[in-house]
C-alpha cells in the first residue's frame, strides 16, 4: 500500500537543509517476510543535527505458537501489549516528524495493520534510507548492517527491533551532517490523531554484539537478485549467518517463511547454494583461508544444504596477511573510504587489532593518537585519508611531471649590448679628445671608462648566450 507513505527525498542537489528537521526511525518485526503481522516496534526520535529527543520499543502481542526468525520468545509475546495500546506513544514519536526506515515497506505494512484497527491515517512523509544509500555509494549490498559499517556505526544484534531503529537513525544523521544532504522540498507534516500512552511497553533486552570475521564476510556479499520477497529473504538469512547463530530453529524458521510467502523450494535452495558460493568467493579473494574460516563456512555450507559448494575448500597454509582496512574519522571522506573498502572486497576492521594491514586516518585524528603509533608497532602501513587510494591500490601513484626551466628573458643581453656600444662611444670620444688637446689625464679616464664598458657588456652578452643555449 504504497500510498500510505509520501516517499521523499534526500539528495546533495537537494535544496531545503534538513538539519533542523525531525525524524523518527522505525524498525519493524513482522511474523512474515515481506509482510506480515507485527511483532516487535521499535521509534526513535531524532533532529537532522544529531540530537535525540526521544524513543519508544516494544514487542507487540501476536500468536505465541508461531515461530519467528527474530528470537522473540514465546513468554515475551505472551506478556506484550496489543497494537492498538501502543499507538499513542507511537503517533507521539511520529507527529511533526519525517519517518526514516531502512525499508519503508515494512512501515507500509505497520500503517496498513493500523488501518485494520479501524484507524484513518493520513499518508506519512518518509524516507527510504536503503534507496538514499544506494544513490550515494557504492555498497556490495545495502543491507543495514553493511550500510553501519560504511558509517563506522558500531556492531548491533539486527534481529532487535531498538538497536536497528538507532543504527538507521544514526546513519541518516550521517548524511544529513557529514555528508551534506538536503531534502527536495519543504515537508508538510500530516496531522495524526491523538490516543492515551495505553499499556506498558515490554523491552528486549539490548545485550553487546561485537561481531567476528563472519558478520564482516557477509557484510561483503553481492546483492541477490529477485524480487523484494527472495531479498527479504537473503536479509533475513544474511543476518542470522552474521551473527553465529544459525541454528537448524532458524534454518526451520526461514524455511517456514519462506513457503508462506509463496517460495518454491527449489528456489530457496538455490539462494542457499548462490549465498554461499558468494560466502566462498569474499573467503578467497584475499588469498587466505584460515582455519577458522574454513570450519565455519563448511558449518554454513552444511546448515544450509549446500556443502557441495564449499566441500573442496582448502586451508591456505602459507601466504601474505589479507588486507584489512581500519579508517579512523568522522567526516565524509572517511565514509567515502570505508565504502570503497567494502566495494573493493577488502576486509573493513572496526578496532585496531594484530591483523590491520592499513591504518588511515583523516583531518580528524591527532597525530598523537595512539592507535597510529600502535598500528605501526604492529606492522600496519599507517596513512592519511589523501595518501590511502594510492597506498591501497585504487589509483596510481602521479607520475612527476619534469621542471621546465623558465627560458632567460632578452633583457640581459640588450644591456650588455648597450654597455658595449657606449664603450665603443666612449673609445671614440678618447681618441678626439687626446687629439684634440685635451691632454693624457682626462684621455686616460675616458679610455678606462671605455674599456670597462666594453669588458662588462661583452660579459653579460656572452653569460646570457649559454644559458639560452643550455635552457633549449
Amino acid at each position: 500500500m504504497a500510498e500510505l507513505i509520501e516517499r521523499l527525498s534526500l539528495s546533495s542537489t537537494g535544496q531545503v537543509p534538513a538539519s533542523g528537521t525531525e525524524f523518527t526511525a522505525l524498525d519493524v518485526k513482522t511474523t512474515g517476510l515481506h509482510s506480515g503481522r507485527v511483532l516487535e516496534v521499535a521509534a526513535i526520535r531524532f533532529r537532522g543535527d544529531g540530537t535525540f529527543l526521544g524513543e519508544f520499543a516494544t514487542v507487540v502481542a501476536a500468536d505465541a505458537n508461531r515461530g519467528n526468525p527474530h528470537r522473540i520468545t514465546a513468554a515475551e509475546l505472551a506478556g506484550a501489549p496489543a497494537l492498538g495500546e501502543i499507538l499513542g506513544r507511537l503517533f507521539e514519536l511520529c507527529r511533526g516528524a519525517v519517518v526514516v526506515a531502512h525499508d519503508l515497506s515494512l512501515v507500509e505494512g505497520l500503517v496498513a495493520e493500523v488501518s485494520q484497527l479501524g484507524v484513518r491515517l493520513p499518508r506519512l512523509p518518509g524516507i527510504s534510507l536503503k534507496d538514499t544509500v544506494q544513490a550515494a555509494f557504492p555498497l556490495p549490498n545495502y543491507r543495514l548492517s553493511t550500510i553501519a559499517r560504511a558509517f563506522g556505526i558500531e556492531d548491533f544484534p539486527g534481529y532487535l527491533a531498538e538497536p536497528a531503529a538507532r543504527a538507521c537513525a544514526r546513519a541518516m544523521i550521517a548524511l544529513v551532517g557529514t555528508h551534506g544532504l538536503r531534502l527536495a522540498q519543504p515537508v508538510r507534516f500530516p496531522e495524526l490523531p491523538r490516543y492515551a500512552s495505553g499499556a506498558a511497553a515490554v523491552r528486549r533486552t539490548v545485550a553487546g554484539a561485537e561481531k567476528g570475521w563472519m558478520a564482516e564476510a557477509v557484510d561483503r556479499v553481492s546483492a541477490g537478485d529477485g524480487g523484494p520477497v527472495a531479498q527479504a529473504y537473503l536479509d533475513l538469512l544474511a543476518e542470522a549467518v552474521g551473527d553465529h547463530f544459525l541454528t537448524d530453529e532458524e534454518v526451520w524458521a526461514l524455511a517456514d517463511l519462506a513457503a508462506e510467502a509463496g517460495m518454491a523450494a527449489a528456489e530457496v535452495q538455490r539462494m542457499h547454494t548462490g549465498f554461499v558460493a558468494e560466502l566462498r568467493r569474499v573467503v578467497e579473494d584475499d588469498g587466505v583461508v584460515t582455519s577458522v574460516e574454513y570450519r565455519e563456512l563448511r558449518q554454513v555450507a552444511d546448515a544450509l544444504g549446500a556443502l557441495e559448494v564449499a566441500v573442496d575448500l582448502k586451508v591456505t597454509a602459507n601466504g601474505n596477511k589479507p588486507t584489512r582496512v581500519l579508517v579512523l574519522g568522522k567526516t565524509a571522506g572517511a565514509d567515502q573510504l570505508r565504502a570503497r573498502v567494502l566495494s573493493a572486497g577488502f576486509q573493513l576492521a572496526k578496532n585496531l587489532t594484530g591483523s590491520v594491514t592499513h591504518l588511515v586516518y583523516d583531518s580528524g585524528v591527532r597525530e598523537s593518537e595512539p592507535r597510529l603509533s600502535r598500528a605501526l608497532e604492529l606492522g600496519a602501513h599507517v596513512a592519511r585519508l589523501d595518501e590511502a587510494p594510492v597506498v591501497l591500490g585504487f589509483e596510481r601513484a602521479p607520475v612527476p611531471q619534469p621542471k621546465h626551466q623558465k627560458a632567460p628573458s632578452g633583457g640581459g643581453r640588450l644591456v650588455g649590448r648597450v654597455l658595449i656600444g657606449l664603450g665603443l662611444v666612449l673609445m671614440v670620444l678618447t681618441v678626439a679628445a687626446m687629439f684634440g688637446g685635451a691632454g693624457v689625464g682626462p684621455g686616460i679616464v675616458l679610455a678606462v671608462f671605455a674599456v670597462g664598458a666594453l669588458v662588462g657588456g661583452w660579459y653579460l652578452d656572452e653569460t646570457k648566450r649559454l644559458a639560452a643555449g643550455s635552457a633549449g
